[in-house]
């Protein structure tokens, strides 16, 4: 059996380590390698990495729609997909004998899209999971065959949430395959009634809103560490925020983001309903520290009062 697996981030990984340790992946399917850091090198993508050092043949399409002649030729049997970060044409979908399968990061039919993992924790939900699924036209609209959920804790970041959730879909898929090439798989259609969206996030949401409750805000500090991270200003300074806890504190009569008290880990800021503590940041043009670091290089007490917007 023909395997070709499409995907790109860290996410992905897992999934087809385990394709690859257990079936014949005769191809893999990647964005194409983008400039990063400060000298704007090309990078190959997670996936790209993995296959070339199983010498994998791999595809990086700049757009599948248009570039998709060279993956059909392969002849899978079936394709399985992971985070891949294009939408796939109809020729492919309906190519394999077996389907288009998607390794998706929620519980369908909740969080479709490509931040479920992010918005699982932003919106606080109290659990998560994997679905696999076949894929259709539709952005993960398709039937579902199995899943797998798991608690969000309180302890979660996007970081902890996103490995565990990446290991889970490498399990579940595992488990699933041989119902699928057998033909005695689960197909169950999404109830449209239950559907909600985990939407990319975009730069502007990144920003926090001391106007919101504390528990609002602790959600979105973590569901966003440590990529991108949330940040507010401070002297008109952008400051990274990765890490707090829920204070004490009433701060009554007092400006929603207004710095109210210095503790020992960290820095009480005025809610819309209470205080948030920060404990871990970036300041301007220093790295990643946690809060109690930072405060023995400073005037503490010149904080009291400041605004962060």
């Amino acid at each position: 059996m023909k395997v070709v697996f499409m995907g790109t981030p860290d996410f992905a990984v897992p999934i087809l380590e385990g394709l690859i340790e257990n079936y014949e992946v005769v191809g893999v399917v990647s964005q194409p390698d983008r400039r990063v850091g400060r000298r704007q090198l090309f990078e190959p993508t997670p996936i790209k990495k993995v296959a070339l050092e199983h010498n994998i043949l791999i595809f990086q399409p700049e757009k599948i729609r248009n570039d998709y002649e060279n993956i059909l030729a392969l002849e899978p049997d079936i394709i399985v997909t992971c985070a891949y970060g294009q939408i796939i044409p109809k020729a492919i979908l309906d190519y394999p004998r077996l389907g288009c399968i998607n390794v998706h990061a929620s519980l369908l039919p909740k969080l479709r899209g490509g931040a479920p993992i992010h918005r699982a924790i932003i919106e606080g939900y109290d659990k998560t999971g994997i679905t696999i699924m076949y894929m259709d036209v539709k952005m993960d609209n398709g039937d579902i065959i199995s899943t797998r959920e798991t608690k969000i804790e309180e302890s979660d970041n996007l970081e902890s949430l996103h490995d565990r959730l990446s290991i889970m879909g490498r399990e579940l898929l595992l488990d699933t395959m041989p119902s699928i090439i057998d033909g005695t798989n689960n197909r169950i259609k999404q109830n449209e009634e239950e559907v909600t969206f985990g939407y990319n996030i975009k730069r502007e949401e990144e920003h926090i809103d001391f106007s919101k409750s504390s528990r609002e805000i602790f959600n979105h500090i973590r569901g966003l560490c440590p990529v991108p991270a949330c940040f507010a200003m401070l002297d008109d300074n952008e400051i990274k925020i990765y890490d707090s806890y829920i204070g004490k504190s009433k701060c009554n009569d007092k400006q929603c983001g207004e710095i109210v008290a210095i503790y020992k880990d960290g820095i009480g800021v005025c809610t819309g309903d209470g205080e948030i503590v920060i404990t871990a940041i970036k300041p301007f043009s220093k790295k990643r520290m946690l809060v109690k670091d930072y405060l023995n290089g400073i005037d503490k007490n010149s904080l009291i009062g400041k605004v962060f917007k």
